[in-house]
């Protein structure tokens, strides 16, 4: 087929290379203009744009696609279809209407649970089992189309935000090769979104990721996880009048009880929850690289009976 390709991060790459490996056309690669970043501020081309250019395909970055001279732009392009990973930009009637087959997204959910902007780490957040890719016919609403194809991937007991990442990600650029075989065969019906089991992934804020000790240690393991690498989850703990501001990476629910935000085992770090307590195995202070709790330790005393904030 003839394509566009529309996306952004890392997470869209796999998709793209993927469909280069089929012997598709790719007419244009979209993706977000280029973002100041580093310590020089300097514009960097998204992972996308990168991997396009290395592969000599002509990239546009429109800061959006509401400018009738874009829309138009794209319609001249005559495609059979555009593909959307991630793209990060809503897309117009105008753009959904203009490829002949229409407009097809991966999105890495089972829809309709998780439909929006963050549905990996709100799946591990509320502790599912499983979630997965869902190729979805793009429509004016937000994750709103109908399916075309779904495959479901476990949730891990040790998965990060970081580890499902990749794997939906490779898993997103299969399901959506076999969708393109399968639709220029005939053999796929588009399927409706169920009614029931709606849910929205809403973006996280950087509030959001502090822990609250009053929780339990379960769901304190499924938020840190679901944080991790970014934005991360954080508590502060006071150093004289200052508070310190300390991301968990890498931590495990443990045996132990007491009040909430209390440390009760300062070689391993153990801290009360509201149910159980969280064993912290790995920490990053503000302004220093990763340690482990008993390197955090040496530099940074959290005596038995600390109440954190």
């Amino acid at each position: 087929m003839r394509l566009a390709f529309m996306g952004t991060p890392e997470f869209s790459v796999p998709c793209l290379r993927a469909l280069l490996a089929a012997g598709h056309e790719v007419a244009a690669v979209y993706s977000q203009p280029p973002r100041k970043s580093g310590r020089g501020m300097k514009p960097t081309l998204s992972p996308v744009h990168q991997f396009a250019e290395a592969q000599g395909l002509p990239v546009r970055t429109p800061a959006r696609l509401k400018d009738p001279a874009d829309q138009e732009a794209f319609r001249a392009l005559e495609l059979d279809a555009a593909i959307v990973v991630a793209y990060g930009l809503i897309l117009p009637l105008a753009i959904l209407q203009a490829p002949q087959l229409g407009c097809f997204n991966v999105h890495a959910s089972l829809l309709p649970r998780w439909r929006g902007a963050a549905p990996i780490q709100r799946a591990i957040m509320a502790g599912d089992t499983e979630t997965g890719v869902t190729i979805m016919q793009m429509d004016a609403g937000l994750d709103t189309g109908p399916m075309l194809l779904v495959a479901i991937e476990p949730i891990r007991a040790d998965d990060t935000s970081a580890t499902l990442h990749e794997r939906l990600s490779q898993l997103g650029a299969t399901q959506m090769v076999a969708a393109l075989e399968k639709i220029a065969a005939g053999k796929l019906q588009p399927m409706l979104q169920p009614e029931a089991g709606v849910t929205y992934a809403a973006k996280i804020s950087k509030d959001e990721a502090r822990i609250d000790w009053r929780r339990s240690a379960r769901e304190l393991d499924c938020h840190i996880r679901g944080l991790t690498p970014a934005p991360g989850a954080w508590f502060t703990a006071r150093q004289g009048v200052q508070a310190i501001r300390i991301k968990i990476i890498r931590a495990i629910p443990a045996a132990g009880s007491g009040t909430p935000g209390t440390v009760l085992d300062a070689p391993g770090l153990t801290v009360a929850c509201g149910a159980g307590a969280l064993q912290i195995l790995q920490v990053q202070r503000e302004g220093k690289a990763p340690a482990d709790a008993q390197s955090f330790l040496r530099g940074f005393a959290l005596p038995p009976g600390t109440r954190l904030d």
